[in-house]
């Protein structure tokens, strides 16, 4: 029984790659390289392309191709969504601050001015404004109202009028320069002459009155029925924080000042249980 012997092929580690003119049969470029050199080389020219196509994508417009990566105008959205926020931020402490003065001005304390209130806000980062305490004050304040009913000779009437009913005293005598829109101003602008007076619509307490860089002088006045009358741009106020007023009475001189204000004029805003409403609806301009 015969068998056949297979010879062994040898490894082969020596490997020459030839650029050649087939037209002319001439060698123009031998490279001769071993087994783990070219390993190496094909290494070395895929990472150097994930590299360049990695380069490209970061710094060039390309990236916005990538599914999930946010292109320029979504990122204008996230900044100016980003602005909104800290506005209502801001708005939202603002009125945390004048929550802390009612409840002062029910306790029977002295209100604090706002800017003191602000800057306390700005080293502490935030007021605590006890929600229980808060809760107290209302009670007692209900607890005087119904001890003083009791002794009443005869049953007092309660009547809430709606905001329809009210009467409303003209803020400023003026022109109107620009109207209430709902979703892009929630408030109207009064043109008049310097130096006019400006009046409280209704009866009412101040519970704010300072200074702000956007609106510069500016007073809040606290009327019953869930109303709040906003007053802006003031050139000088003549009320301070707790001051009972009544409607008509003079609380400021109109102005020009703090940073969004273009001429003297008064920015007027109404608020009803929380919510701003259109004033030429009530009040005769």
């Amino acid at each position: 029984m015969s068998r056949e012997k297979k010879e062994k092929r040898p490894i082969v580690n020596n490997f020459k790659l030839t650029l050649s003119d087939k037209d002319k049969g001439k060698d123009l470029k031998t490279v001769s390289f071993t087994r783990i050199q070219g390993l190496i080389a094909i290494i070395t020219i895929i990472i150097v392309y994930s590299f360049l196509v990695i380069s490209l994508f970061i710094y060039t417009p390309l990236k916005t191709f990538i599914p999930g990566y946010p292109d320029a105008e979504t990122r204008r959205e996230a900044i100016r969504n980003a602005i909104r926020i800290d506005s209502l931020e801001t708005e939202i402490t603002k009125w945390a601050l004048y929550s802390e003065n009612f409840a002062r001005i029910i306790d029977g304390q002295e209100p604090l001015e706002l800017d003191s209130l602000m800057e306390i806000k700005a080293k502490s980062d935030s007021i605590a404004i006890d929600p229980k305490r808060l809760d107290e004050s209302r009670q007692k304040l209900k607890d005087e109202v119904t001890k003083a009913d009791e002794f009443a000779l005869k049953p007092v009437e309660r009547r809430s009028l709606p905001i329809e009913g009210m009467h409303f005293f003209t803020p400023l005598k003026g022109v109107i320069s620009q109207g209430y829109d709902k979703a892009l101003h929630p408030y109207i602008d009064i043109t008049a002459p310097e130096n006019s007076t400006v009046m409280s619509v209704l009866d009412g307490t101040v519970i704010s009155a300072g200074w702000s860089d956007e609106y510069g002088y500016t007073i809040q006045i606290q009327h019953e029925g869930d109303i709040i009358s906003v007053y802006k741009h003031n050139q000088k106020l003549l009320k301070k924080v707790g001051d009972k007023v009544t409607a008509g009475m003079p609380i400021a001189i109109v102005g020009n000042t703090g940073n969004t204000s273009k001429g003297n004029h008064l920015h007027f805003e109404l608020w009803h249980k929380g919510e701003a409403v259109d004033p030429t609806k009530y009040i005769s301009f």
